[in-house]
């Protein structure tokens, strides 16, 4: 089977369980922006700002499929998607993230001022993330605000995952300028 299935020649796209939408519907704009949101952390990690960040970012981007899976099916259809095994976004998630946010807090991070990014190409990716979060975390809100969204969850692990990322390229900014170790 080929990827050009040509199905969305007519300017459609498919969700979970075969419902065809436009491929300017709130939903597609939400998961579409949270596929640019994983692509962006995929290039920040390939720029390597240490061991543990690529490890947190790559367990962010296995989330991202989650929650991409979850916006890509329609809300009559998500008891449907849990029962064929599919996992949603929870609280646990979240939690996960708050640690993260505890633990990033924990070492010296350098907050003068207004971050301006471009100190390294890896904190620069980093905050390209953060900003690529921020308008997913808008996508989904419209949803939400439209009474398309199910899980409110998403809308909380997105606005702390921008908290991550923030807090993640001033980290590796702040190693750069020598005024802590090497980050592990």
């Amino acid at each position: 089977m080929s990827i050009a299935t040509k199905t969305g020649d007519n300017g459609t796209t498919g969700l979970m369980y075969n419902r065809r939408v436009s491929k300017c519907h709130p939903r597609v704009e939400a998961y579409g922006s949270v596929d640019e949101l994983n692509a962006a952390i995929g290039l920040a990690r390939a720029l390597g700002p240490g061991p543990l960040l690529n490890d947190s970012l790559l367990a962010v981007q296995k989330d991202l499929v989650i929650l991409m899976g979850e916006l890509a099916t329609h809300p009559e259809d998500l008891a449907r998607y849990t029962k064929d095994g599919f996992q949603i976004v929870t609280p646990e998630r979240t939690a996960t993230l708050d640690g993260l946010v505890k633990q990033l807090e924990a070492r010296p991070v350098s907050l003068k001022g207004w971050a301006t990014p471009g100190a390294t190409t890896a904190a620069a990716a980093l905050d390209v993330a953060r900003t690529t979060c921020r308008r997913a975390e808008r996508r989904v809100c419209a949803l939400q605000e439209a009474g398309a969204l199910s899980n409110t969850e998403i809308v909380i692990y997105l606005n702390r995952l921008s908290d991550v990322l923030w807090l993640m390229a001033r980290w590796v900014e702040t190693e750069a300028r020598g005024e802590i170790g090497v980050l592990v």
